[in-house]
């Protein structure tokens, strides 16, 4: 996807598209890949097709990739989350939907059977009766997994959007208006519906311009391992995932907590920056958990190869999100 396409409005792209402060973060991830080199044996004896399933949050999967979980996909495109987690359901694959999604849970449930994991992803928020009622709801709709979010306990500096103009709620600055008739397609598509909403809150009725402030004042920095294992508390009929882990002693104390999954992330370069690249970290992660330990990652996965080198390296599958 280009910037000078005239379908994609700039400002928007950018929010997908852009990391933290001088996106260093955002470009190791990518790079370090090509760090990783394969040392191919030959005459192996292959027999294709070759079979990509694998076990992915207790659930036997098609593909060892998933969609990450990312929030607001409609502001994309006005099916968002629906679309791919549809998507995910014609190939046998994981779906992980976030709780900023634009989707409510029930329609998602409608794209995307009980045969393949979803994967119901949570922030710190400091309200607990909205945690338990969220989470309430994906109990009751058949979502196999959560996955816990630490890596967010305040939105990350990305200085991408405010260069745009990019505010919740929007400003309407002449810049603005001339970007949008700049993108056609996706302006007749934004005018045309409904305004979008987080839809996995009682409140969905809201557009999500005007809760905002509601999602900043909820994002808890001060959470801790205590309430990590409360949280756990709250889940248990299921798989569970630490998503945003970087360090080995961090996984093992996760591991050591009841966490059925460690998720590798720095939130795709998006958050802290000069953090290392996922890849990077992934061997000592794996050496600090042991063999039997699921691991998933996500952060500069553009490629097949990519998916190998993950692969190869100890993760169990990979996500794949902006």
């Amino acid at each position: 996807m280009s910037t000078n396409n005239t379908d994609s409005f700039q400002m928007v792209f950018d929010y997908m598209d852009g990391g933290a402060e001088d996106e260093i973060t955002l470009r190791r991830n990518k790079d370090a890949f090509a760090e990783w080199e394969f040392h191919f044996g030959v005459l192996r004896g292959l027999q294709p097709p070759l079979d990509l399933s694998t076990t992915l949050f207790g659930k036997r999967v098609q593909l060892p990739f998933f969609t990450c979980p990312t929030a607001g996909n409609q502001m994309f495109h006005w099916q968002g989350e629906w679309a791919a987690a549809q998507v995910a359901q014609e190939f046998g694959a994981a779906y992980a939907l976030s709780s900023l999604s634009t989707t409510s849970i029930p329609d998602i449930v409608q794209a995307h059977s009980a045969e393949w994991p979803k994967i119901f992803q949570l922030y710190v928020w400091k309200d607990r009766e909205i945690v338990r009622d969220v989470l309430q709801q994906a109990k009751e709709e058949g979502f196999q997994a959560l996955a816990l979010t630490v890596d967010v306990s305040w939105m990350g500096n990305r200085e991408r959007d405010p260069r745009n103009g990019f505010t919740v709620p929007p400003t309407y600055a002449w810049s603005q208006i001339m970007a949008a008739a700049q993108a056609p397609a996706w302006t007749l598509d934004f005018l045309s519906r409904p305004p979008y909403s987080y839809a996995c809150f009682s409140s969905n009725d809201v557009p999500a311009t005007s809760m905002a402030a509601f999602v900043g004042s909820q994002l808890s920095p001060d959470f801790h391992w205590k309430d990590a294992e409360w949280l756990l508390g709250e889940w248990t009929h299921g798989p569970t995932a630490i998503k945003g882990v970087v360090r080995p002693d961090d996984a093992v104390r996760a591991q050591e907590l009841g966490f059925t999954t460690i998720w590798v992330s720095n939130h795709g370069g998006r958050q802290l920056e000069t953090s290392p690249a996922t890849i990077d970290v992934l061997p000592s992660i794996r050496q600090a958990v042991g063999p039997q330990m699921e691991i998933i990652l996500d952060g500069g996965i553009q490629r097949g190869t990519d998916i190998a080198k993950a692969l190869a390296l100890g993760a169990n599958g990979v996500g794949i999100g902006t």
